[in-house]
């Protein structure tokens, strides 16, 4: 019997999925995967509890669950989740929050 995992990240670091990105130009071009970049936007599904400070106080994330953002394009894990890649990046690889 399979089990459904669930991925916690621990620290500051975030668990993105990345959001899909065209496959076409926009004049109707369909893209080769060997050409198409990473995306560098994403859906955070979990968030770490944050890290500690010189002080030894905890420093609490700034971003949450739900959010979409967008993130440094190197740098960060690949890990499969379900038949999908995800990436698990530090908080301080994210660079801006999608309104």
């Amino acid at each position: 019997m399979a089990t459904k995992q669930k991925i916690k990240p621990l620290f500051d670091y975030v668990l993105i999925k990345p959001l899909k990105m065209d496959e076409t130009t926009p004049s109707g071009i369909v893209l080769p995967d060997s050409v198409k970049e990473k995306p560098q936007m994403g859906e955070i599904m979990a968030v770490g509890t944050g890290t500690f400070n010189d002080q030894g106080k905890i420093v609490p994330m700034v971003v949450k669950v739900g959010q979409k953002v967008m993130y440094k394009k190197w740098g960060g894990n690949e890990i499969k989740v379900g038949s999908e890649e995800w990436l698990l990046i530090e908080q301080k690889d994210v660079m801006a929050v999608i309104e």
